[in-house]
């Protein structure tokens, strides 16, 4: 099983967590906890994208690519990158560029998108949201396996064989479609045959599994074998010597950042009480001492029929750089050697 940390890139002056730190600290900082979990052997660290005040990650592929001239090993990807609002022959462009600096470690999320910003300021319309996706994935998978390509969509100028460079390293560039709840998003990958990035932020982990049964049922009728059909997870999670300590240092950032989301969606604030249940057996937040997050990530294999990678997402309950950097390597060197072992299935 492959372990790993996603970022976005928080601007910790805008969280309450830091008032004083510039944001080439923040940045610099960030690319610190990328070396560090390339030290402590993790397999992949990915940045989002997002087009907010409080987030540094607008241009994924520079942080990444700052990030693949420190680092040795590590795998590096978009978290996601909201295809829908972009041209998929310049995403294409950029992330084949990431794999020639890092010598074939470069990897993309694809998504639609939880955050709508990005539409409007790239022109486009949320009446399209699916639509656009669609058509612009279409053209991606097309732009990884011709260099000369023939291609017109309803979205963007047709291509008449031009050729797109430069050629990644990898043969095929890896391509993951990221989802959230959506059945035919799901079905979707399974029918393209896919690697599935499912992003679980809350309610019980083990209620997807209909969902991922949907992906790998899809994938067996296009004529996929199981083995191409990797199933991963975005989670929530922080990891400390203690379950006690992890909750604790957890909880104050985690419940500021989904109150102002929630506030800002017309919903209710974050209780304590909520996320005692998230932190519970079966909720998805992965916060805890070392053994118990494993243990947490080997229940929820089981009860997804068998994931391949899990994905920490720490920065959005503004944590300091130096708790982060902690985490990182409890994460490297006490969680990840648990579940390496082998593959957990049902």
């Amino acid at each position: 099983m492959q372990i790993g940390i996603d970022s976005f890139a928080a601007d910790f002056r805008l969280t309450g967590a830091d008032t004083s730190q510039p944001q080439t600290q923040a940045m610099h900082q960030l690319l610190e906890r990328i070396e560090q979990a390339d030290r402590v052997g993790l397999d992949a660290f990915g940045i989002g994208e997002h087009h907010r005040a409080e987030y540094l990650d607008s241009a994924t592929a520079v942080i990444l690519a700052a990030a693949a001239a420190r680092t040795k090993t590590i795998r590096l990807t978009s978290a996601v990158t909201v295809l829908s609002a972009a041209d998929p022959v310049r995403v294409f462009q950029q992330f084949a560029t990431l794999d020639l600096i890092s010598n074939g470690r470069a990897e993309m999320v694809v998504g639609r998108g939880s955050s709508i910003e990005a539409f409007p300021l790239f022109g486009f319309d949320l009446n399209d949201y699916d639509e656009l996706f669609a058509e612009k994935l279409d053209l991606l998978l097309a732009v990884r396996d011709t260099e000369n390509l023939h291609w017109s969509g309803r979205f963007r100028p047709a291509l008449s064989g031009q050729g797109i460079y430069p050629r990644p390293v990898q043969q095929p560039l890896p391509i993951w479609l990221g989802v959230g709840g959506t059945p035919a998003s799901f079905v979707r990958a399974g029918t393209l045959g896919l690697p599935l990035m499912v992003a679980i932020i809350g309610g019980d982990t083990h209620r997807f599994r209909p969902l991922i049964d949907l992906y790998r049922e899809a994938g067996r009728r296009a004529g996929f074998a199981p083995e191409q059909l990797p199933v991963g997870l975005h989670s929530l999670g922080y990891v400390a010597e203690t379950t006690e300590e992890a909750i604790e240092a957890f909880y104050p950032g985690y419940a500021q950042t989904f109150s102002n989301r929630a506030k800002e969606r017309g919903g209710p604030p974050i209780t304590r009480a909520a996320f005692d249940a998230q932190t519970g057996p079966l909720g998805a937040l992965l916060v805890g001492s070392p053994d118990e997050v494993a243990e947490k990530i080997l229940r929820h294999s089981k009860a997804l029929g068998g994931i391949t990678r899990v994905m920490f997402q720490m920065d959005v309950a503004t944590q300091p750089h130096n708790k982060l950097m902690q985490a990182i390597e409890l994460i490297g060197t006490r969680v990840a050697p648990l579940l390496r072992p082998g593959l957990v299935a049902s």
